[in-house]
């Protein structure tokens, strides 16, 4: 099976050494994204609202590159610096995902890269 890494401009370039997507066969492995403003290479201002929001932004942009969207994914992960920002982020990522919901994992970490609050994974399976 092969592998190809996929790229978006629209999303933030990977800061260490990594892919913003891998797609294996008919599978889409996302890195972890964080509220990083594409455009400026900065965490988004705002609390954990926006950071969700542009966390969200940046898995749909990674997904796109790679012909998959919200639709298609399986998994998720989030991981929180505060786990009393739950329920915020579960309201900004319900509104993306709808349909039929992934399979999900949230977990609370020390700290994230750049001081950010919170990180989303994603796993999406191509069935076109």
């Amino acid at each position: 099976m092969s592998r190809i890494a996929i790229t978006s401009d629209r999303a933030p370039r990977a800061i260490g050494p990594y892919s913003q997507a891998v797609k294996a066969g008919d599978l889409v492995f996302c890195s972890g994204q964080i509220p990083i403003d594409p455009a400026t290479g900065e965490l988004v201002a705002g609390g954990i609202e926006e950071q969700t929001a542009r966390v969200i932004k940046n898995l749909t942009e990674v997904l796109s590159a790679a012909g998959a969207s919200w639709s298609d994914v399986v998994k998720t992960t989030i991981y929180l610096t505060d786990l009393a920002d739950f329920t915020i982020v579960n309201q900004v990522y319900g509104a993306a995902v709808g349909g039929v919901l992934p399979a999900r994992a949230t977990v609370q970490v020390a700290a994230l890269p750049k001081g950010a609050a919170v990180e989303i994974e994603a796993v999406a399976h191509l069935s076109r």
